[in-house]
């Protein structure tokens, strides 16, 4: 079975996504955003991070010991699917040590990189945007861990709808050996420069180490 949220614990309404109907792997091809039945499930984690590992060994094995954390915690991971760079290791952190799965892919990647197959639910959706609705949807709370520019998009996209006060949802940047340390300079001067007000700093919390998210 898949589990899904409520769409009231959202202040706005998601359509449906037809396309999700014959793409939907594990689903017995019943679009999930279209799914009445609503069962509860333990607390689940969105993480955005890069489909590379970057340059630094530190990135990669934060983003496996997150895993571990995930599983330990009993956290259901909701993720982008990827079987490669930082999303590939924190997908194999939490299916070693026992975690719920929960990926999300758009077709056309689809079709690129092929996902990470072996999850617990593994969602194909038509384009990004519904790949990111869907993720949000079914988690309570998200992680950003080290990565590119989809990964700033989808913490951006997060941190505005909580501007917005769309949602209270927890944001925390997990600023792996000062990786993030140049975004969270530029949300200051943003601030500073009359874009925002000084209150956006509270919609999302840092931690130095993966270690710091579970008491965060």
């Amino acid at each position: 079975a898949l589990y899904f949220h409520p769409y009231s614990q959202l202040n706005w309404s998601f359509s449906c996504i037809p396309p999700m109907a014959n793409l939907c792997y594990q689903s017995h091809h019943i679009c999930p955003a279209r799914t009445e039945e609503i069962i509860d499930m333990t607390k689940s984690i969105c993480v955005f991070c890069g489909a590379r590992k970057g340059n630094d060994p530190a990135f990669g094995q934060a983003a496996i010991d997150f895993g571990q954390i995930l599983a330990k915690n009993e956290w259901r991971l909701v993720y982008g699917a990827g079987d490669v760079g930082l999303m590939g290791a924190v997908a194999e952190g939490a299916q070693a040590s026992g975690a719920a799965t929960f990926g999300v892919i758009p077709e056309h990647l689809m079709r690129r990189e092929g996902g990470k197959q072996d999850l617990d639910q593994f969602i194909i959706t038509d384009d990004m945007h519904s790949r990111k609705k869907l993720m949000f949807i079914n988690s309570d709370a998200v992680v950003l861990l080290p990565g590119g520019a989809g990964s700033m998009d989808e913490f951006f996209e997060v941190l505005t709808w909580a501007q917005l006060k769309l949602h209270s949802r927890p944001i925390i940047v997990a600023n792996i050996a000062g990786y993030w340390q140049p975004m969270l300079d530029l949300i200051d001067h943003i601030i500073a420069s009359g874009f925002a007000d000084p209150s956006m700093t509270n919609l999302f919390s840092v931690a130095q180490t993966v270690d710091e998210i579970e008491t965060t």
